[in-house]
């Protein structure tokens, strides 16, 4: 089993991250980083995205067939399974919600065949059920489908119309763009939303082919770090070792996406899910369930509203957990959390069951240290556990604990 090179801690590995952004300069806050800083703190004003955001989207399951019929059962799915009060509060409508023109006055146009009663009453909707709604745009020509305009060149027009429907998440893709700068072009939608006058949670989806996790933090609120996933285990595996090279860059306010949850769509397994779901949640990565909640089964269900691995997500403290162990298909993945707790999943990505163990050194634990072991998924606890934690796991299968030092 291959172990991070020098066997460091993972203390040591974050305060060595946390200090790179001021070692590469001598030491000194530089002109550019200070207005950087400040461009920063603006967004942050709203207080929006201090823990990963949570919600639905309708790309995953449905692409294009979507309607407001659609959008209203999903607020009532939400709440009447529960997931709303566990913390899923945005309801999304991803691309295809608009036609294909604008009107006289340039203003984007909700489609009347599928949209009729417009955006502002289905946020008006959404919101009377005590959620937030989401939409769609692109920082190009038009959207991925190329079925409606993208609002490249009427950042500022969209933003308004967005905030006048009562909009509170933009998703913003990148498809159809002139091959500009995409800081410069995400740069322009976030000034507009900031001048909106209302409070919208900016995600960017530049899918990661320019590294917005170096610099998307001035601009959103979280950054795709991937290609889109696709509801298949090596889609999903992909897209979490993409995301997790990126895993010092996220902090209260922005956050690694590595794209949105597939659990419950029927492509992989039930162990499977739950290894997606926990490695997202160790992993502060957004989470959009991405399935018909309107049907979703008991096994999806349970994943989903399970309240103690999605504390993991939403901790205070806002470190991304990462893979610190790693070798022969079996993984540990680990990272701290608030009050001196630390996360920690044992995956077996191998076609066997196997015996994972993840060492006090390598999690950021002294070998002296006493812990309580929570088991996230079994809810069940072990005390007194010293010097490592070991466990047999499944194929594709995981097991996710808390150690709570005593």
């Amino acid at each position: 089993m291959a172990r991070v090179a020098g066997e460091a801690t993972m203390t040591s590995l974050l305060l060595l991250l946390l200090l790179l952004p001021t070692a590469a300069t001598g030491g000194r806050v530089t002109k550019g980083w200070e207005s950087a800083v400040e461009r920063r703190r603006s967004v942050l004003d709203n207080g929006l995205g201090m823990t990963p955001p949570m919600g639905w989207n309708s790309w995953n399951h449905f692409h294009c067939d979507i309607n407001e019929q659609l959008i209203r059962e999903t607020a009532d799915a939400l709440v009447s399974t529960g997931l709303a009060e566990v913390g899923y509060q945005y309801v999304n409508i991803d691309d295809c919600w608009g036609e294909n023109y604008r009107d006289s006055q340039g203003n984007l146009v909700a489609k009347q065949s599928t949209f009729p009663s417009g955006i502002n009453s289905l946020a008006d909707y959404v919101h009377g059920k005590g959620l937030k709604l989401g939409i769609y745009s692109d920082a190009g020509t038009q959207t991925c489908s190329k079925t409606m305009p993208g609002s490249l060149g009427y950042e500022d027009q969209d933003a308004q119309t967005f905030a006048s429907w009562g909009v509170d998440y933009l998703k913003y893709d990148n498809c159809n763009n002139p091959g500009t700068n995409p800081r410069e072009r995400y740069s322009k939608m976030s000034s507009a939303l900031q001048n909106s006058g209302r409070d919208i949670f900016f995600s960017l989806c530049e899918w990661g082919v320019d590294d917005p996790a170096t610099w998307a933090s001035s601009i959103g609120h979280s950054w795709r770090t991937t290609g889109d996933i696709f509801d298949s285990w090596d889609s999903m595996t992909s897209r979490a070792d993409e995301n997790d090279k990126w895993a010092s860059y996220a902090k209260p306010g922005g956050w690694n996406d590595p794209d949105m949850l597939e659990v419950g769509n029927g492509g992989m397994t039930t162990e499977e899910y739950r290894s997606h779901f926990s490695i997202w949640a160790l992993a502060k990565a957004p989470l959009l369930i991405g399935c018909d909640v309107r049907s979703i089964s008991e096994d999806a269900l349970e994943i989903l509203s399970n309240s103690e691995v999605i504390a993991v997500n939403q901790d205070s403290l806002g470190v991304q957990g990462k893979k610190v162990v790693w070798g022969g298909g079996t993984e540990v993945w680990a990272g701290p959390l608030s009050g001196g707790t630390v996360a920690v999943v044992l995956w077996n990505r191998g076609s066997s069951p196997a015996t994972i163990t993840a060492e006090w050194s390598d999690i950021g634990l002294s070998s002296s240290t006493v812990v309580n072991a929570r088991d996230l998924w079994a809810h069940s606890d072990t005390a007194s556990v010293q010097g490592e934690l070991t466990a047999t796991v499944d194929s594709h299968a995981c097991k996710m604990y808390v150690l709570t030092p005593q």
